[in-house]
């Protein structure tokens, strides 16, 4: 086990003028390098310093290069700012070689029309489901990647065998809460953990129809649009809930929703991912 990170602590910045901000990539949140979602976070958390408003609405970024785990830097430019909304462009480099770049829209807040027509999944809720953890206790394998270590998970369709005997439906579903800090009251923070989740099943979905012949790839993310809908807030295990339909052209795109266990979708969004032999 690697030391557990811990979500605010390992995404937050340090305003250093101008619109500029440093942060760190932590080693706790690898897989294959930083996770993207990690580092999309990052820049959620720029934004958030920049932004007036208090309620992050949408997040659309291009991964440009993989960062090493050392500081970063980050420049945050307004490209809107009014009393209902804020549009926001974060560009993440490190020794002047672009990692990311992104564009945040924020919100005052307000009265609107009001419907929900979303409907979650039919699968069990994280009560009752064991924890990878739990699972693996008698094993000496189990999730090699440090990120693992930083959440509690509850799959929903467990195989402890693996590679499989055949194809899988290109799905990802499982129970997450994040350790050690489950939940957090500011809306910035929490959508954090939204943007780790969308950004989550892209690879565990797409490899599923062909994890049972070992396919020598690996699939750097391109892109990453979260929508966020409703502050989260309060509810520890959210379900990441991924699909892959389309695989084709050497890449594959995928989409994502984050759920409670009451229903209610927090999340949703998805991005493309790009074939890259493995090494």
């Amino acid at each position: 086990m690697t030391d557990v990170g811990d979500l605010a602590v390992d995404t937050a910045v340090e305003a250093i003028g101008d619109g500029r901000y440093r942060a760190f990539v932590s080693p706790d949140w690898e897989i294959w390098g930083p996770m993207g979602g990690y580092v999309a976070a990052i820049a959620l958390r720029a934004a958030a310093a920049a932004s007036s408003h208090p309620v992050p609405v949408a997040l659309s970024c291009h991964y440009l290069g993989v960062a090493r785990f050392e500081p970063v830097e980050i420049e945050v430019v307004a490209l809107k700012e009014g009393r209902a909304a804020a549009s926001h462009r974060v560009q993440i480099t490190q020794d002047g070689r672009p990692v990311l770049a992104a564009l945040v829209w924020s919100v005052a807040g307000g009265d609107g029309l009001e419907h929900d027509e979303s409907v979650a999944p039919d699968v069990p809720g994280p009560d009752g489901l064991p924890t990878l953890a739990e699972l693996f206790a008698d094993a000496d394998d189990g999730p090699s990647f440090a990120f693992w270590d930083n959440l509690d998970a509850k799959p929903i369709d467990f195989e402890r065998d693996w590679p499989p005997d055949g194809p899988r439906p290109a799905v990802f579903r499982e129970w997450l809460r994040f350790t050690p800090t489950e939940t957090w009251d500011d809306p910035w923070l929490d959508a954090a953990r939204s943007v780790i989740l969308v950004d989550l099943p892209s690879w565990p979905a797409a490899h599923r129809p062909h994890a049972w012949t070992q396919p020598a790839f690996t699939a750097p993310t391109l892109d990453l649009n979260v929508a966020f809908h409703r502050h989260a807030g309060g509810e520890p295990w959210l379900l990441c809930d991924g699909a892959a339909p389309v695989s084709t052209g050497g890449t594959f795109g995928w989409n994502a929703r984050v759920w409670s266990p009451g229903g209610g979708l927090y999340a949703s969004g998805g991005g493309q991912c790009i074939y890259r032999p493995m090494r």
